[in-house]
């Protein structure tokens, strides 16, 4: 029977490349493995993980270094025109129009269906491409991505489904571009972590690639 976990299980991959790894020369096993010649591995929440070397308590200990907030910006900057061409595209197809004007006025109309089709194409795009490599596409060009905060990996469909509905789910109601600019701002002023408010929801944080 295969040890992997099953899909959406929530668990990162052993495989991962982004996981966190135990302290150099300390090797690969888990900490809960019998050592050489017998006894007892270290007790849950005491004793060393690997070998003698306790875990770090820094949750950041073992990752690239964050992100820079300036970068990110422009990151969903970039994601935004992307998605935003499709929206454009799709609510141009169905004839649903965000602003209707004529020769006397321009007359805002708020398309409540276009804003719908926005949200769930943006939580469609962050979902997908988080959960597959931690990289949407503005994030892979400017070399970042999207880590667990607990152990580095990649996050969970879960995870980034719910970083997603933060960041989004608003923008099908009302402020969208102040939400949006709320949400990923809040990284400029959070310390230590330089999180957006849809990575304090998910427990993730963004790293540096190069």
């Amino acid at each position: 029977m295969s040890s992997e976990p099953p899909p959406g299980s929530g668990g990162p991959p052993e495989d991962d490349p982004f996981r966190k790894q135990p302290p150099p020369g300390q090797g690969s096993g888990s900490p809960y493995d019998a050592p050489e010649g017998g006894g007892q591995p270290p007790p849950y929440g005491g004793g060393d993980a690997y070998g003698g070397v306790p875990y770090p308590s820094d949750p950041l200990a073992g990752m690239p270094p964050l992100a820079d907030s300036g970068r990110r910006t422009l990151a969903r900057i970039i994601d935004l025109i992307l998605v935003g061409i499709v929206v454009w595209l799709l609510t141009w197809a169905f004839n649903v129009h965000e602003y209707d004007v004529n020769a006397d006025k321009v007359s805002y109309a708020k398309s409540f269906g276009q804003s719908v089709i926005a949200a769930v194409l943006y939580m469609g795009y962050d979902t997908y491409l988080i959960s597959k490599s931690g990289q949407t596409l503005g994030k892979k060009w400017l070399n970042m991505r999207v880590a667990d905060l607990e152990n580095g990996s990649t996050p969970s469909v879960q995870t980034s489904l719910a970083r997603a509905a933060v960041l989004w789910i608003p923008f099908a109601f009302c402020c969208a571009c102040i939400w949006t600019a709320i949400a990923g701002g809040w990284s400029y002023f959070d310390r230590p972590y330089k999180q957006g408010l849809h990575d304090k929801a998910a427990k993730t944080v963004v790293v540096s690639t190069s």
